[in-house]
């Protein structure tokens, strides 16, 4: 059962292509499984499209939702479509994401952490200035925030989870260990999977996210893992899934899950 959980498409505003064009990418590169999972509106603004290059507008969504369904009914016995959503995680607005996506037949939701006080994760220039205890102390919140979004219970998934060195590749050099220990912990414990998410070979960083090192350590705290190639191409999608698949094997995982109806769905590494 080959998948891909984690695809964008025009409606975000910086990926290119329809939601057909994944499913057809999808085909095309063998997947039994494709999952549509766009960016969430910016519900934390009054505005109808706060980010018009980050997300999609608010009434947007029902569109999104209604395209997949249907197209989830047309490709039926070629690819299995399913509906997912890359919601942001924002403590202060969390509850209101909650409620407006619960009102939707979401199959999973990937949560993910794209800024720390107020700032991108991806943005180059955060880290000028600052001393050592000042980056571990942003790479320790960044963890925390993750950490407290395991432990919401809105998210099946939590998406690409050192994606903070995708511009700052001495991220991953910033020690620690205990925080991303702490974390894997705290994932594990909560059920949620983390995706493999190889979109990092489009950033500074190049590979993917997380690092061998984080995904060992996962294994040890008995944390699931997905696949999601975080394609805004559809030239992207199951970008890198077999040497994915051939890398976890060596690092003692013998299977991954993908999620339906939010139901776990245990598919052996092949």
């Amino acid at each position: 059962m080959k998948f891909d959980l984690h695809t964008h498409h025009f409606r975000c505003g910086h990926a290119d292509g329809s939601i057909r064009d994944y499913i057809e990418a999808g085909i095309n590169a063998g997947l039994d499984v494709i999952g549509i999972s766009d960016h969430t509106p910016y519900f934390g603004s009054p505005s109808e499209q706060a980010f018009p290059k980050i997300a999609m507008a608010k009434s947007e969504l029902v569109h999104y939702v209604e395209e997949v369904l249907s197209l989830q009914k047309e490709y039926e016995g070629k690819i299995d479509v399913l509906l997912g959503i890359e919601s942001d995680y924002f403590p202060e607005h969390a509850e209101l994401y909650r409620q407006t996506l619960s009102a939707y037949p979401f199959d999973y939701i990937i949560g993910s952490v794209h800024s720390v006080k107020g700032v991108s994760i991806f943005n180059k220039g955060r880290w000028k200035g600052l001393d050592r205890r000042e980056k571990a102390a942003a790479k320790a919140e960044y963890y925390r925030l993750i950490s407290e979004s395991a432990r919401t219970g809105m998210f099946q998934i939590l998406g690409h989870i050192d994606a903070m060195k995708g511009n700052y590749p001495q991220f991953s050099e910033i020690s620690t260990p205990a925080e991303i220990d702490e974390c894997l912990r705290v994932i594990g414990e909560c059920g949620v999977a983390i995706e493999i998410n190889t979109s990092g070979c489009t950033k500074l960083c190049g590979g993917w996210y997380p690092s061998d090192d984080i995904l060992a350590r996962a294994l040890h705290y008995g944390v699931e893992v997905t696949f999601g190639s975080d394609a805004h191409l559809p030239s992207r999608v199951a970008d890198q899934r077999e040497a994915v698949v051939a890398r976890l094997k060596e690092i003692g995982f013998t299977h991954w899950v993908y999620y339906k109806r939010r139901g776990k769905i245990t598919v052996p590494l092949q």
